[in-house]
């Protein structure tokens, strides 16, 4: 039985101590409702049958404090620009954001909160943006929420230095709060430390973190392996730091006042972001399950959650109960909303009119448009033999369109001279007094520095491009995108707009060796559903892809690019195709003379399609018609019309060679049954990237050789799953590392 209904208020069980909310301006209807969120937590893991109901329970007094009392948002408008943002980082205790949204009346409806888990429900497992009103991140793996709220902190920064950055702080319409809610695990994973560590150096004074600090995960009692000072550890980030104990006398008071005087502290503090580590029991009031394993991912059960009832004053046999004089106490926040944003629309008129031209940019921004003609800053590089590095046409690139895309901002993990992130002349995004000798800047910067923090760069990157108004992108080694891999599956998920900038992009990195150079790493991306991987082969289709990326504004991109020098093609005599076929992800670069079918055709990426068009000119001197396709993103392909798929690839042609240093996982659906695959199927070594290009067997004349195989082929019957691949052993066949 499920009802929103009247009903007095009855007193609970005089064994449980009731909240401390005198300074809060709470009476007893807002203490009915904060039990109301525990038992709404508890019937709705129960009726499914799964979840976490003991941190909802919990943590019921802090999020109705935050969503009653503390923080400005609307209800009527969840992406009022205004607004505070809220962030639950421990992502398992959706229910905790759930019935907060259900009770200040954001769209969600008790029968949402009665489906909870189950198919089609606005109230899945964890809490998915874009898919429930309200939430602002997708989380659920632990500390991606916290860091990506430090991106959300430091997007606010720069997005106020772009719009209003004389405005004394807290006047400005651009100024609102980050708040999140993390977990003891979100507390153990190496990116909150990352995040942590960035977020101080950062000084994130609009940044606050509640730390629930209840002593159990899924193994019980968290004395098993967390015994650290967390505190000590924030304040040694730079945090400032705080403490709440609700179990500090023994009994079990919940001090709402101490809370909330520590959220006005926090507040206070401009100048570094703030951490509260509230002391909770997990599950609190249930009487034989609080404070164990089995209240944190587990149902309480029928018999316990009538016990809680009990003793929160509930009729035992009722379920899903919302009366109504608690649910007319929360929904007044819509109209608390409604005032706030009415006020700060007056402050926003005001800097609209005195701010036309940064009016004008915000207006484009919040539209995701980009400006009339931004393109023709994009430069075209002449011909050159000798090449171009595409990390250094990236570089380029990123500083002819600095002037014309303001909102495009990023950096580097430590690489910023080897990824080429800088764009030049623009100042660092680092607090005035953390300047460098090399490194200039401030505040409201542009250049990010992440430091040796590569997980953290790619939540933060999500936090960023949550914001909505700017486009961020940050860049590693493609070898290292393994520890930003998690971010960017969440970056997918979320359809944001982050741009990776991976680059030394194969074993043409040469001299570092297997340890620096990606193998399995463009196959592993690929895998990722909607997460574009690009790889330019040379300087004028690196271009082209920047300006695709760029006018992509529902997914992120990976951008591999290369160590050494690639030619710059001369397209200008109609041997090869213009760089512009690179944005719709593979064309026909080089064609057979007079238009006649090909013999083969040979696929390649970056830097292996200058060892395609060698190959090409070994093939074609024995009177074969060869094309060369260029595929820089296999997903910008997949997604052309059929057409022109059949265009690029005919059907009829089923001679055909892939071409890339890395695995050749993925590349058999297309080249087909005939085709072959010339790839790199273990790990290189230390030598110059000639030499290892020759020793394991990526050269032109391999390529024209598995081109003969694949013709050869092609007259015998269809053979299922292919020609299978081998495996060219390191030394070149001899079995020794050159």
């Amino acid at each position: 039985m499920a009802s929103e209904q009247s009903g007095g208020t009855v007193r609970r069980d005089r064994s449980l101590a009731l909240p401390l909310a005198k300074q809060a301006g709470w009476d007893e209807v807002d203490v009915r409702a904060v039990d109301t969120v525990r038992l709404l937590a508890a019937d709705a893991v129960q009726k499914v049958g799964n979840g976490h109901p003991g941190t909802a329970m919990s943590l019921a007094p802090l999020a109705y404090l935050l969503f009653q009392n503390v923080m400005r948002h609307d209800p009527a408008d969840d992406q009022w620009l205004g607004r505070d943002r809220f962030v639950l980082s421990c992502g398992h205790s959706s229910l905790t954001l759930y019935i907060q949204l259900y009770l200040a009346g954001f769209g969600l409806e008790l029968s949402d909160l009665e489906a909870y888990r189950t198919w089609d429900s606005a109230t899945p497992g964890h809490p998915e943006h874009r898919h429930t009103r309200g939430v602002e991140i997708t989380t659920g793996p632990l500390g991606q929420g916290l860091a990506g709220a430090v991106g959300m902190a430091m997007s606010a920064r720069r997005e106020r230095g772009l719009l209003d950055p004389d405005a004394e702080p807290g006047s400005s319409p651009f100024d609102h709060h980050v708040y999140v809610v993390a977990s003891d695990g979100d507390l153990m994973e190496g990116i909150t430390a990352e995040a942590a560590s960035l977020a101080g150096h950062q000084e994130l004074g609009g940044l606050t973190v509640f730390y629930d600090s209840n002593h159990i995960s899924i193994e019980d009692d968290t004395n098993v392996s967390f015994s650290e000072d967390v505190p000590a550890r924030f304040a040694a980030y730079g945090w400032h730091v705080q403490t709440v104990d609700w179990t500090r006398t023994g009994t079990y008071v919940e001090d709402v006042d101490a809370l909330l005087e520590a959220i006005r502290a926090a507040r206070e503090e401009t100048g570094r972001p703030s951490l509260i580590m509230l002391r909770t029991l997990i599950g609190w009031p249930a009487p034989t399950k609080q404070n164990t394993g089995e209240a944190h991912g587990s149902a309480l059960g029928e018999d316990e959650i009538a016990a809680t009832k009990t003793l929160l004053g509930f009729d035992p046999q009722a379920h899903f109960i919302v009366e109504d004089e608690v649910l007319a106490r929360t929904r007044a926040a819509s109209d608390r909303g409604r005032e706030a944003h009415e006020q700060w629309d007056e402050a926003f008129a005001a800097w609209r009119s005195a701010n036309p031209e940064r009016a004008a940019l915000l207006e484009r921004l919040q539209e995701q448009r980009l400006p009339d003609g931004w393109s023709d800053a994009l430069p075209d590089f002449p011909a050159d033999p000798e090449g171009m590095a595409t990390r250094a046409a990236s570089g380029k690139i990123l500083t002819a369109l600095a002037p014309v895309l303001p909102e495009l901002w990023g950096g580097s993990a430590d690489l910023a001279g080897s990824n080429n992130t800088t764009m030049d002349g623009e100042p660092s995004f680092v607090p005035a007094d953390r300047q460098t000798k090399d490194w200039k800047g401030g505040p409201y910067g542009r250049t990010l520095h992440f430091g040796i923090r590569e997980h953290a760069m790619g939540a933060v990157l999500n936090g960023i491009a949550l914001q909505s108004l700017t486009r961020p992108y940050g860049g590693t080694f493609l070898t290292f995108s393994d520890y930003m891999r998690p971010a960017v599956r969440l970056a997918a998920l979320m359809q944001l707009p982050a741009t990776y900038i991976w680059t030394h992009d194969s074993i043409g990195l040469g001299e570092d060796g297997p340890t620096h150079q990606p193998v399995e790493h463009l196959a592993a991306l690929r895998a990722i559903p909607g997460l574009d991987v690009v790889r330019p082969a040379d300087a004028n289709e690196t271009t082209t892809c920047w300006q695709t990326i760029l006018e992509h504004g529902d997914r992120p991109a990976g951008l591999i690019l290369s160590r050494q020098n690639l030619p710059v093609l001369d397209r200008s005599n109609g041997e090869y195709a213009s760089a512009r076929g690179a944005g719709r992800g593979g064309y026909v670069l080089a064609d057979t003379a007079d238009g006649a079918a090909p013999d083969v055709i040979l696929v390649a990426t970056g830097s292996e399609v200058q060892i395609a068009l060698d190959a090409r000119n070994l093939l074609t001197a024995e009177g074969l018609a060869v094309r060369v396709v260029s595929m820089p993103c296999r997903e910008w392909f997949a997604a052309q019309p059929q057409d022109y798929q059949d265009e690029v690839l005919p059907p009829t042609v089923r001679a055909r060679v892939s071409v890339e240093a890395a695995i050749g996982q993925g590349w058999r659906e297309v080249v087909g049954d005939a085709g072959r695959i010339v790839s790199l199927e273990h790990y290189g070594a230390s030598a110059a990237y000639q030499r290892l290009f020759t020793e394991f067997g990526i050269t032109p004349e391999a390529v024209a050789e598995a081109a003969r195989d694949s013709i050869h082929d092609t007259q015998r019957a269809a053979r299922p799953g292919g020609h299978q691949q081998t495996s060219t052993p390191i030394g070149g066949g001899t079995g020794d590392r050159p």
